[in-house]
């Protein structure tokens, strides 16, 4: 009933840039927060950043400064700015939302599948 699907990953220098989109779809009545995560080879899932519904947001504090999380509720998607890539903010990046399906009582959490970002010269 509802699918969240993740972009936007790919290879890329120290120092460059990349955008993830994520984009929910389905019977969906309402998206509460959005937020990314990330997983490296053998670390535990980690929250990257996270957007409330009224555009509160929460950033892990090794991206502060550099990773920028927004939302567009007209298109239920999400999307993460990174900028000054490092080595280390390489892992498989995962979207995750707060969905209220039409008929449905709570919210629940959708995952993507994920999309992989490597940063290397």
């Amino acid at each position: 009933q509802v699918q969240v699907v993740e972009s936007g990953g790919g290879l890329v220098q120290p120092g460059g840039s990349l955008r993830l989109s994520c984009a929910a779809s389905g019977t969906i009545f309402s998206i509460n927060a959005m937020g990314w995560y990330r997983q490296a080879p053998g670390k535990q899932r980690e929250l990257v950043a996270a957007i409330t519904s009224n555009g509160n947001r929460n950033y892990a504090e090794s991206v502060k400064g550099r990773f920028t999380i927004s939302r567009d509720d007209a298109k239920k998607a999400v999307f993460l700015q990174m900028m000054s890539l490092k080595p280390e903010d390489t892992a498989v990046y995962y979207c995750n939302t707060e969905i209220m399906t039409y008929g449905g009582m709570k919210y629940i959490n959708h995952w993507g599948q994920g999309t992989q970002v490597t940063v290397s010269s």
